[in-house]
């Protein structure tokens, strides 16, 4: 009799056929909860980049318009100031005779981040990413399309403080999310959210 119920199985037993099944269930439940998960942070990630392109964008086509070949606008009397300056070097003024340089750069890491979003479940991440995508695409839409050229475009900044360089809401974007990215790799955490200690 034992011998027929350990070759057939009794149904009502936890160590019946019935229990795999339910782990195989438990594994399909995480597997489907994780791609929603990978969905929602890549929709943060391009959800900020979109906010962030689009604040530099506004901001850029009303300092053209607005302050262009007008005299500074004080903010913060002679400590933070409005004024429109086209750059044609990278962030806060850096290496003007490397335009091409650094269109290609900005490309290159448009093309590395759309490519890590794929693998991205942590949200600090997808923040980071988002911010440094916004900045990224901010500037190099002036370098295709300003003058002097394709490619060659300066790019409008007009954030003056006092005793630093000119930059854009572009600039800060990057160096915020630059800045996110240091900690989160102090921190361990890694963009597919799994955290490692060295």
């Amino acid at each position: 009799m034992a011998e027929a119920e350990r070759i057939i199985g009794t149904p009502n037993t936890p160590e019946a056929a019935g229990a795999e099944p339910e782990q195989s269930d438990e594994k399909a439940k995480d597997a489907g909860a994780e791609r929603p998960r990978g969905r929602r942070r890549i929709a943060v990630l391009f959800g900020i980049a979109a906010f962030a392109y689009v604040l530099d964008l506004v901001s850029k086509m009303i300092v053209v318009a607005k302050l262009e070949h007008h005299p500074p606008i004080e903010i913060i009397g002679d400590w933070l100031k409005f004024e429109a300056i086209r750059n044609a070097g990278a962030a806060f003024g850096f290496g003007e005779a490397f335009t091409v340089i650094f269109t290609v750069i900005a490309a290159a890491v448009i093309v590395v981040i759309a490519r890590l979003a794929r693998k991205l479940y942590s949200l600090p991440w997808a923040i980071a990413l988002g911010l440094l995508l916004g900045g990224a695409l901010g500037n190099l839409t002036d370098r295709i399309f300003r003058s002097p050229g394709v490619f060659e475009g300066a790019v409008v900044d007009f954030i003056a403080p006092k005793h630093f360089a000119v930059f854009n809401l572009a600039d800060s974007a990057i160096v915020c999310g630059g800045i996110l990215i240091v900690l989160l790799s102090f921190k361990g955490l890694d963009p597919d959210g799994t955290v490692h200690k060295d």
